[in-house]
């Protein structure tokens, strides 16, 4: 059934993401009129979850939510329970495995060490000690060559389609290393993921919201514009402004996926291949994300691809040539009075979910934009 829209709203968003979807949710509470347009066919963003054979996927990749702010947890727990899920992935090299991220465990399976004493001694004994003035030579005076050599250089190679010699070193400004058997990839207080997939977050966010799926808002653009006095914008800013001072650069990735009639592939959510002989960079086994008891599985292989235009955008790259073009349109985006600019699209920077939250929300309660 299509959908009957309103002569006028007070809100148009674009992008029926995480933070278009909370702007949408907490403007709907203050009484205001909000219409959602998505070119996509369903809601959520790269958040989104569905169900196949009764396992949750992660259709874009892994999404874990932890986080230090005791608000933020609590304004995400009102509208679902989640789980206990911790990150533990692990890494494949070859057929030797590793605990990630590094810890004893890693240590214990690279060198043998038992201790922290005898693993300090090990990674000091190889590190790289000269001029850093590129990615590898900062890895090697991190953590020295074993490790870069089994679990940084490749995946790192196969992420960025460059050589670690030819990528800045301000890409790995450090790396975490724990000297202690704690597995736990991240050291957020509150940690887990939706029993039942993320959807169902913003089908509640969006209840009450006419949503337009399977809207381009760039194909007509003079009509929505007209709709509505103020829109919020979270699509690529490059695109807004036609490309007019360049194409933003983006890491993307593509994922072959395949229902297993079995109950077990790999015994883990997320495993890293690290070698460059692997095409792949990891295998995802979504149900163990929010294991419901299937007997079968379903598993992603994730590849980089190139980025250009057309292709899904993911992770800003976030270097001085791209900072310098970034900057450009955000001076523009400010010279838009009806358009507000937000997410991690609209202001070219990688965000957790649980800092999308937060921005969001304090947007909204300081009145930072339109005055709200």
């Amino acid at each position: 059934m299509s959908l009957e829209l309103q002569d006028k709203y007070d809100y148009l968003i674009i992008g029926a993401g995480l933070y278009g979807s909370i702007c949408a949710y907490e403007l709907n509470k203050k009484g205001k009129s909000v219409l959602v347009v998505e070119k996509r066919d369903h809601i959520g963003g790269n958040c989104y979850t569905k169900q196949v054979e009764g396992i949750h996927v992660h259709e874009y990749g892994p999404h874990i939510f932890h986080t230090n702010d005791k608000k933020v947890w609590q304004w995400v727990n009102q509208f679902v329970e989640f789980n206990n899920y911790k990150n533990t992935p692990v890494a494949n090299y070859n057929g030797e495995i590793f605990s990630l991220p590094f810890s004893m465990w890693t240590f214990n399976q690279m060198w043998g060490v038992k201790t922290p004493e005898e693993a300090k001694a090990k990674i000091e004994a190889q590190r790289y000690t000269g001029k850093v003035t590129n990615l590898e030579e900062q890895a090697l005076s991190l953590v020295g060559k074993d490790i870069y050599e089994k679990l940084i250089k490749g995946y790192t190679t196969k992420q960025w389609r460059k050589e670690p010699k030819d990528l800045p070193a301000s890409i790995i400004k450090r790396l975490p290393v724990r000297f202690t058997y704690d597995n736990n990839y991240f050291n957020d207080k509150y940690q887990g993921i939706p029993i039942g997939g993320y959807t169902q977050i913003f089908e509640k966010l969006l209840a009450g919201v006419d949503v337009s799926l399977n809207t381009d808002y760039f194909a007509d653009r003079e009509k929505w514009d007209a709709i509505a006095d103020k829109i919020i914008y979270t699509g690529p800013i490059d695109l807004f402004f036609d490309y007019q001072f360049g194409l933003l650069e983006y890491k993307s990735v593509r994922w072959e996926n395949e229902l297993m009639d079995k109950d077990n592939h790999q015994g883990c959510a997320v495993m890293n291949y690290n070698s460059i002989e692997v095409p792949y960079t990891r295998v995802i086994e979504h149900k163990y994300f929010d294991d419901q008891g299937r007997k079968s599985t379903y598993v992603s292989h994730e590849y980089p691809q190139p980025y250009e235009k057309g292709v899904e955008p993911f992770y800003p790259v976030n270097d001085d040539t791209n900072g310098e073009i970034y900057s450009k349109y955000k001076k523009l985006s400010e010279e838009q009075d009806k358009f507000h600019f937000g997410g991690r699209l609209g202001t070219y920077r990688y965000y957790d979910m649980h800092q999308v939250i937060a921005m969001a929300l304090h947007q909204l309660e300081t009145n930072s934009f339109f005055g709200v």
